[in-house]
């Protein structure tokens, strides 16, 4: 025995047979001097197609929720699944004499494709529904959280204060001459600018600013 729910509406009379194409997405292409090769690929999208009949009449055989619903209430949810583009469950349980469960479809979710139906004069005031429907897979995009390269505030004001703090060291009151040193790049070095190596003759009696020793003290301020 068959139950049908599509989108948690039993239908009242369970499809006699229902058809599931289980597609694949391999690809055969053909190498040089190899011949054709099949190219192993993930399994496409479940389809399943099925045929019911919706009685507008009340038969025995038929099974209903709650109480009798004309054909015209399974069409409109049809139309709704549809118009809607909402992807629904539909549970198939097949039951054997025993009671036990022989297969179902609850861990599957699907999407309307089509459906079709025919008022064929010899199903009487009822109407027959062809209906094929498609596995849906979740999907979403995946976000990416881009940096700005430009510095917070907060690291601004952190380089601001380092930089405050180097310039608030205070200058050496004197320096050693090593090899090599002129009195131009001593005051490059402590006062900023090479052309101030005339204060630092001054102040150190030099009266020849080119001619520094080794190992002498110049004071710089």
């Amino acid at each position: 025995m068959y139950k049908f729910f599509l989108d948690g509406v039993q239908l009242p009379v369970p499809p006699s047979k229902m058809t599931t194409r289980i597609n694949n997405k391999n690809e055969t292409i053909t190498l040089i001097n190899e011949g054709e090769v099949n190219v192993l690929k993930k399994p496409g999208l479940t389809e399943i197609e099925f045929d019911v009949l919706l009685p507008n009449t009340q038969y025995p055989f038929a099974v209903y929720q709650n109480e009798f619903k004309p054909a015209t209430y399974y069409l409109d949810k049809l139309e709704k699944l549809k118009v809607e583009q909402k992807p629904f469950k539909l549970i198939v349980n097949r039951m054997l004499p025993n009671g036990k469960l022989l297969f179902d479809t609850d861990d599957m979710i699907f999407a309307l494709e089509s459906y079709e139906f025919v008022d064929d004069a010899e199903n009487g005031f009822d109407i027959e529904v062809k209906i094929k429907l498609k596995q849906y897979r979740e999907y979403k995009t995946k976000q990416i959280n881009i940096q700005p390269s430009v510095s917070s505030d907060t690291d601004k004001k952190a380089t601001i204060q380092k930089q405050r703090s180097t310039l608030g060291k205070e200058t050496p009151k004197t320096h050693i001459v090593t090899k090599g040193e002129t009195l131009w790049g001593i005051a490059k070095r402590y006062l900023g600018e090479g052309s101030k190596y005339t204060e630092l003759a001054k102040i150190n009696n030099l009266s020849n600013p080119n001619l520094i020793r080794v190992g002498q003290v110049i004071k710089l301020g």
